[in-house]
């Protein structure tokens, strides 16, 4: 009688750790954790880039300079992003190069979005809309309304740091170079190709 007794509040033990027992049993892939990885909601880069210089006459070379922006995560594939880029450098200098003394800057922002692609790398596509400036030119205006798009990739070095690889292609419309009276304010579109590279920090 006393066995059968214990051998009941043995299995009564039993019957009380097996939910215990299956709660432990997660996928491999599955650890158990008391906590959850940080998620980052802003990115700040800081690329060396070039950009062509197509609405200079005679322009033989682009420009060298550099951008910087900042990007807000709504999810993870979605974000706003705004950049802010200045090139005076010439690419080159044999052959007359650039007329005057170019240098552009712009500020542009709009959409950004994102996807993982294979392991560490990141893709990102992005829509942009801002002013942009060409000086050293006697441009009249020589501010336009300006938008474009690009892409790019990011390989991601640590939860904070990664590097980033972009291009993009930027339209603006100025008047000629040195315009007359009665072509100022007579706009042309141009495109520019940009590329950059850089670093990227999340915080």
């Amino acid at each position: 009688m006393k066995s059968e007794f214990q051998i009941s509040i043995l299995a009564a033990i039993a019957a009380a750790l097996m939910p215990l027992a299956a709660a432990g049993q997660l996928a491999p892939e599955r650890s158990p954790s008391t906590g959850t990885a940080p998620t980052y909601k802003w990115e700040a880069f800081a690329l060396a880039g070039y950009t062509s210089l197509n609405q200079v006459n005679l322009s033989r070379y682009g420009l060298i300079g550099g951008r910087a922006g900042a990007t807000r995560d709504f999810g993870k594939h979605v974000g706003i992003t705004a950049i802010g880029s200045y090139y005076k450098l010439p690419a080159g200098k044999g052959g007359g190069g650039n007329p005057g003394d170019p240098s552009v800057y712009s500020g542009l922002a709009g959409p950004e979005f994102r996807a993982n692609i294979y392991g560490n790398f990141d893709g990102f596509l992005h829509g942009l809309l801002g002013v942009e400036h060409t000086g050293g030119e006697h441009i009249t205006p020589n501010i336009s309304f300006a938008g474009g798009f690009g892409g790019g990739l990011v390989y991601n070095m640590s939860q904070h740091w990664a590097l980033r690889a972009s291009g993009d292609r930027v339209g603006a419309a100025f008047s000629l170079s040195n315009n007359t009276p009665q072509l100022a304010y007579s706009p042309h579109l141009h495109w520019n190709a940009r590329g950059e590279f850089g670093v990227v920090f999340r915080f």
